[in-house]
C-alpha cells in the first residue's frame, strides 16, 4: 500500500508538471485539462488511500474533540 501511494503521488506530480509545461509551451486547453484530472486524482484517489493507510487499525474515537456525551454538554453550556 505504501509503495502504491508513492507511485500514485509521483504520477500525479508528473501530470501536474506536464500540464504546466503544456500551458507554457503548447496548448493551454490541454494543459488545463491535464491539471484538472491530476487534481481530481489527488483528491478522490490518493487522499482516501492515504487516509485509509494511515488510520488503518486505529481507534477513531481517540481523535474526537468530545470524548463523552457529558463533555459535549458541558462545552455547550459555557
Amino acid at each position: 500500500m505504501k509503495n502504491l501511494i508513492r507511485i500514485l503521488f509521483f504520477i500525479i506530480l508528473a501530470a501536474l508538471c506536464t500540464g504546466y509545461s503544456f500551458i507554457w509551451k503548447e496548448d493551454a486547453h490541454t494543459g488545463h485539462r491535464i491539471i484538472g484530472f491530476a487534481v481530481l486524482a489527488l483528491a478522490f484517489v490518493l487522499m482516501p488511500l492515504f487516509l485509509f493507510h494511515r488510520y488503518k487499525g486505529r481507534n477513531i474515537r481517540e481523535f474526537r474533540l468530545f470524548k463523552d456525551e457529558e463533555d459535549h454538554k458541558n462545552a455547550e453550556n459555557q
